[in-house]
Parts: C-alpha cells; structure tokens; sequence
C-alpha cells in the first residue's frame, strides 16, 4: 500500500511553459529551469489517469484509472474507478483509504512521504537539483519516439519505495505525459496522464473525508 501510494504521488507532475516541438532537444539546464519555473506557478491541478502496477517478484501488472486531484500542502485526492472502486484522501495531516467493497476506511497520519518532495511534489520538483539527482535518460538521445525529453531522477535521500524516478516531458508544454517509479526492488508503477487542469481553485474541502454511515474504521499499517 505505501509503495502504491508513494508512487501516486510522486507521479502526477504536470506544469505549462511553451516550446517549440521541432526545435533542437533542450539542454539538461534548459529542461530543469522549465520544470522548476512551471512548478513555481502551480497551486493545484487536476487530472485523469491510468496506471500499471508491476510486480517483479510475481511477474504481474495490474491496470488501473480513474481522477486525481491536489493542491500545494500535501493536499491529494485520488479516486480509483477500476478494477476496484477505491478513494485515497489527504489534507496533508491525515490520510483516509476507503475501499467501499471492504465497507471500511483505513486511517493513519499522513505516510512520512507527504512531508518530503514525493509528496510536496509542487515544491520539490521546484527545487529539483536540491532533492534528486537529474540526468537523461539517453543523453545521446534526449528524446523518445513521441518527442518528449526524458528524465531520470535518482532521490538524494532515496525511499523503499522510491529509488528512481523516469520522466516523460513534453517540452512544448513541460507536462509530464509519463512517469514510471521504481522501489528498491524495481517493481514498477507506470502512469499517464490526461485532461489536466491547473489552478482551477481546488476547495480544500476536497482533500478531507468523511466515512458513510456504517463503514468500519481501521488503523493503516
């Protein structure tokens, strides 16, 4: 479940600068002040996704979609449509995982990942070189088939479950189409992102939860 969650999170980067598609790959300095300036004008930003969760060890992907939403603070929202109707909640302090089949929310204290940059993405991608280490993916080939500039991020206080980071950016509009988290033991959360809204306003309102009647509470481990 925390790999799962820090890999959420760490995901969803999106930002809007312009460049143009056909001019000559960006510089790794170009790249990084782009990311940095965009992630600087962000308060909040919404999205729809899909996401593959690969485990090494069984050999296994599991496909999932569904919206997210977050805002600056630790602020998240992600409601999972498939396979398994599932929300996952944060107003940076407290952290709810409803899962209606189970008829249960599990609660705990915001996982010590929303404190740092895979969390507070908006500020940690803000100061990129202060918390990762940056380099192409390629530096032969900066960009991939589609035309997106492709980072890899290494953590400078690496997680169990975030040991290295891929990134996929459109350098026309610095969006990341694809980001790909590896944990220690490279197992893989693949997601992709679409219809993304940024500074619409977000009430804080969203990122609180409030059980149904009769759904059991339990501790998260």
């Amino acid at each position: 479940m925390k790999r799962l969650l820090t890999a959420m999170i760490v995901c969803l980067l999106v930002a809007a600068t312009s460049a143009a598609q056909t001019a000559p790959p960006p510089s790794l300095d170009d790249v990084v002040r782009g990311l940095e300036g965009a992630y600087g004008r962000i308060n909040d930003l919404k999205a729809e996704f899909s996401q593959n969760a690969f485990n090494k060890s069984l050999n296994q992907t599991i496909p999932a979609t569904g919206a997210v939403y977050l805002k600056k603070g630790g602020k998240l929202r992600w409601e999972y449509t498939q396979p398994t109707p599932q929300e996952i909640v944060s107003d940076g302090k407290t952290l709810w995982v409803y899962t209606p089949t189970l008829n249960q929310v599990n609660v705990a204290p915001a996982p010590e990942a929303l404190a740092g940059p895979a969390g507070s993405f908006l500020i940690g991608l803000g100061k990129l070189r202060e918390h990762f280490g940056v380099r192409f993916l390629n530096p032969v080939q900066p960009r991939d088939g589609d035309g997106n500039v492709v980072l890899d991020l290494a953590p400078k206080q690496p997680l169990p479950t975030l040991a290295r980071l891929i990134l996929s950016i459109d350098p026309r509009s610095w969006e990341v189409r694809k980001a790909v988290v590896y944990d220690q033991f490279e197992n893989t959360v693949t997601m992709r992102f679409t219809k993304m809204t940024l500074n619409s306003g977000l009430a804080d309102s969203l990122f609180t939860f409030t059980a149904p009647k009769g759904v059991a509470t339990v501790p998260l481990k």
